[in-house]
């Protein structure tokens, strides 16, 4: 597994090793003593969620208030997904920053977001399937959201999914509904 930290510390890309031949692929996803060694801590998993989504389909940004905090390992298993992770640690060098990977079902890298980074994906192909592994069941009440296109942010959302067609964002009423960073 190669171990990358990202502009907004606490956040790192991980990319597995691929192993294949005729019968298909197979590669290790996550391994705690890897994770630990690199990220210094570790990762006690609480909930899986599974989410399928259409192309342009915009889930978030999420977070969970800090404390208690929600740190989740993201993985896409079909299709593609821009994953952006936002800092919103109060104090942070880096508060409002935020970076940006692709994950896809071809080199299969996973995102690990610390507690108190903001989480948003954008689905770049139908029937995109992102898995999340999360420190801490959901917890309505700590739950909350943020305006993904909130000009302060300034985030850089695709505008074209993987098939070259332009992609028309889809969001919930909820997270259309989420207010703005400031």
């Amino acid at each position: 597994m190669e171990f990358r930290e990202l502009a907004v510390p606490g956040a790192w890309v991980i990319t597995p090793r691929q192993f294949g031949d005729e019968r298909g692929m197979f590669c290790e996803s996550f391994k705690a003593s890897e994770f630990e060694k690199v990220t210094g801590r570790p990762f006690d998993l609480r909930q899986v969620n599974c989410s399928v989504s259409a192309a342009g389909v915009l889930r978030g940004i999420h977070y969970t208030e800090d404390p208690p905090g929600q740190a989740k390992y993201v993985t896409c298993v079909r299709g593609a997904f821009l994953d952006v992770v936002v800092d919103l640690r109060p104090g942070s060098p880096t508060y409002g920053r935020w970076d940006s990977v692709v994950l896809d079902d071809v080199d299969r890298r996973s995102m690990f977001l610390s507690e108190g980074l903001g989480h948003a994906i954008l689905s770049l192909a139908d029937h995109s399937t992102v898995t999340y592994l999360c420190s801490i069941e959901y917890t309505p009440e700590f739950d909350r959201d943020m305006d993904a296109f909130d000009p302060r942010l300034g985030i850089e959302w695709p505008k074209v999914g993987l098939d070259g067609r332009p992609l028309t964002y889809i969001r919930s009423p909820k997270d259309a509904a989420a207010p703005p960073f400031s």
